[in-house]
């Protein structure tokens, strides 16, 4: 699952329109016209060369954005560098990020996200969730993979749209 496929998946499952998309990328740094955004989310096809691919720079800004938000911007606390490097890496799990920064996004707890798995079909235990959550390089951190990736937004799409 590429970035492309994980922002038509959340788009979906929240209902956001492509000027808010517009919007949230803008917030997260980087500018995205609305015909962009729909290039973006533009599902590819053999023929077609329209779409737009999404990095992973680009990817984890729109995370940011989304953060800023849903739970407007945050003020540094004395002290803190004003911008903060970025989250991911070239050989960073998109998956785990997207688990992060929505769930921080949306205020979830780990039983909200227990449950959004839970509508999804899969039965996730809260230690395997705190591996999937934790920063690459701990002793216990998980890859999350495409399908746990995949049932994340399935369950958010049930949670938010049903």
């Amino acid at each position: 699952m590429d970035n492309n496929d994980i922002l038509i998946r959340l788009r979906y499952a929240l209902e956001l329109k492509n000027k808010e998309m517009a919007e949230i990328f803008q917030l997260g740094g980087v500018d995205v016209t609305v015909p962009e955004v729909i290039r973006i989310l533009t599902k590819e096809d053999d023929e077609s060369d329209d779409q737009l691919k999404c990095n992973n720079s680009m990817f984890d800004s729109f995370l940011n954005g989304f953060i800023v938000y849903k739970r407007g911007k945050q003020e540094p606390k004395p002290g803190q560098p004003e911008s903060s490097e970025p989250s991911i890496k070239k050989s960073a799990n998109v998956n785990n990020l997207l688990l992060k920064k929505v769930k921080i996004a949306l205020a979830l707890t780990t039983e909200d996200m227990l449950d959004i798995f839970e509508q999804a079909g899969i039965t996730v235990s809260k230690g395997e969730l705190g591996a999937l959550l934790r920063k690459e390089g701990q002793k216990n951190y998980k890859e999350c993979g495409d399908k746990f990736a995949r049932n994340f937004l399935k369950g958010l799409a049930v949670k938010y749209r049903g």
